[in-house]
């Protein structure tokens, strides 16, 4: 046998494990490949998130292309599978932002995601940590280059203004003895207004963050924003004032963007609405809120405070985007006086929230909400009852319910007012 004939068989086995080899690597990616658990978008004009959970990290780089407009991301071992495909078939073509998107392998190992803009955007990636009922997630905020003014938008639809604002009328089913105490209040006609009163109400959760959950299978955000609705629509319809809605969708904004939201169109008056849950599902009754300096005024207040506080992890913040209005808001002059004004409009709330609902509390208590610390706007959370009562639940899903509670709130607003002329508040310079 020749020295050829014997080297052969040697060569076919190197080249069979360089074979191997190669394919090995080629493989190894798609085997140990990353399952996307979840894909979801909230389109929305303040912005479109859309997020891809999993249950481990995902490597990631983004870069944009223009002419025309794309953004282009980079997944490192992901499982290009049906959940991430279904991506595709979210888009909602109201989007603001987002045309389409394509997603294909771009080599081996790397997944790409093409999203086809409808102009320029100012986009977020980053990743957020498991928490609650989410395991990790990759975000990614598409915001318009130039941010839509909440006042302007209201400037558009502004209301003429009569001569002087009418008294407040008190609800039809005041009681008596209701209608005897507040009779100064009734004689007692506003001010006449100079300008339009804007009202922020503020529909608590949305998006990524689903607020409390009933037992029915009901999501605080949508009845907060099916309330907010309607006490907007009723304060639009009130002579002198206009309503504006911080969150007028299913998406999710921060604690910090929903006060700055208010103070860049000049709110007068800050609401945010709420639905919460308890541990016990006998907890019953509506409650108001006020902002604390000083540590809450009951353990009840306190632990509502750090669960609402907690939306913002929920929901997901970028981290790495500091908030400069929330550090300056920290840093301002003394909020005792707006906090005077939001425990007198508090109080106000909680007397007609009393005529259609049990009160889990008799008194406004205080805690330090984030979502409260505008320092120049007076401002109350509202909790209209719980969503964890199975029989509350039912009535929080009522249109009627919705409308007595929306009903409820702008009363108390009109009577704060009442006592309260909006031109004697003090004049407090706005922060850019």
């Amino acid at each position: 046998m020749s020295k050829a004939a014997i080297k052969t068989p040697a060569i076919h086995r190197l080249y069979q494990a360089i074979l191997l080899a190669m394919l090995g690597l080629w493989l190894a990616p798609s085997l140990a490949a990353i399952p996307i658990t979840a894909t979801r978008i909230w389109p929305a004009q303040d912005y479109t998130r859309l997020t891809l959970e999993s249950k481990q990290p995902i490597h990631h780089h983004m870069f944009s292309v223009e002419n025309p407009d794309r953004l282009v991301i980079d997944l490192d071992d992901v499982a290009l599978d049906d959940t991430l495909r279904s991506l595709t078939t979210k888009i909602d073509s109201h989007d603001p932002y987002i045309q389409s998107i394509r997603i294909g392998h771009y080599k081996p190992g790397i997944v790409r995601l093409v999203l086809d803009l409808k102009g320029q955007v100012k986009p977020q990636l980053f990743d957020l940590d498991p928490v609650g009922e989410y395991g990790y997630r990759l975000v990614l905020d598409v915001y318009p280059v130039v941010p839509a003014d909440p006042l302007m938008t209201l400037l558009g639809h502004e209301k003429p203004i009569p001569a002087s604002a009418p008294a407040a009328e008190p609800s039809p089913d005041k009681s008596a003895d209701n209608a005897a105490s507040n009779a100064s209040a009734q004689k007692t006609p506003p001010e006449p207004q100079s300008r339009t009163l804007i009202i922020a109400i503020d529909a608590g959760h949305g998006g990524e963050d689903p607020g409390a959950r009933g037992s029915r299978g009901s999501h605080e955000k949508d009845i907060t924003l099916a309330i907010a609705r309607r006490l907007c629509a009723l304060v639009d319809d009130t002579p002198n004032m206009h309503g504006l809605l911080i969150r007028d969708g299913d998406y999710f904004i921060p604690l910090g963007g929903r006060v700055a939201k208010a103070r860049q169109a000049k709110a007068d008056l800050f609401v945010s609405i709420h639905a919460d849950a308890f541990i016990r599902p006998d907890a019953h009754g509506s409650s108001v809120f006020a902002l604390s300096e000083h540590g809450a005024t009951s353990s009840a207040a306190r632990w509502l405070a750090k669960k609402e506080n907690e939306a913002d992890l929920i929901g997901g913040v970028n981290i790495a985007v500091k908030d400069p209005y929330l550090a300056r808001t920290l840093l301002d002059l003394s909020q005792t006086a707006t906090i005077t004004d939001s425990l007198r409009l508090a109080k106000q709330v909680l007397g007609e929230l009393n005529d259609i609902n049990d009160l889990h509390s008799g008194h406004v208590d205080q805690a330090g909400f984030a979502v409260l610390k505008s320092p120049d706007i007076p401002s109350i959370l509202v909790e209209t009852a719980f969503i964890s009562n199975p029989s509350e639940e039912v009535r929080l899903n009522d249109r009627n319910y919705q409308t007595k509670l929306a009903s409820a709130i702008l009363d108390g607003i009109k009577r704060y007012l009442a006592q309260n002329p909006a031109l004697s508040k003090r004049n407090i310079a706005q922060m850019p």
